[in-house]
């Protein structure tokens, strides 16, 4: 369940799904730094992106897409 208002950072990351195929969320920021596994972890928690699958090369690396909670923090109506 979504809670809160995300930080800068949370809408950085929840942004760069926008456009992507099937909401898919970056591993990586627009710098090549890895993003914050807090940033992740704590947006999955706020229902604002969900796990998509397990990477089996780097099984640390969560892989997440945007749910439907975290494309509504972009809609342009609220």
């Amino acid at each position: 369940m979504a809670q809160g208002k995300p930080s800068d950072a949370q809408l950085r990351y929840l942004r760069r799904g926008l456009r992507q195929p099937g909401g898919k969320l970056p591993l990586f920021d627009e710098h090549g730094q890895q993003i914050s596994a807090h940033t992740i972890e704590s947006c999955i928690k706020a229902g604002w992106a969900e796990p998509w699958f397990e990477n089996p090369i780097k099984p640390d690396w969560l892989v997440c897409k945007l749910t439907p909670t975290g494309r509504a923090l972009f809609d342009i109506r609220h």
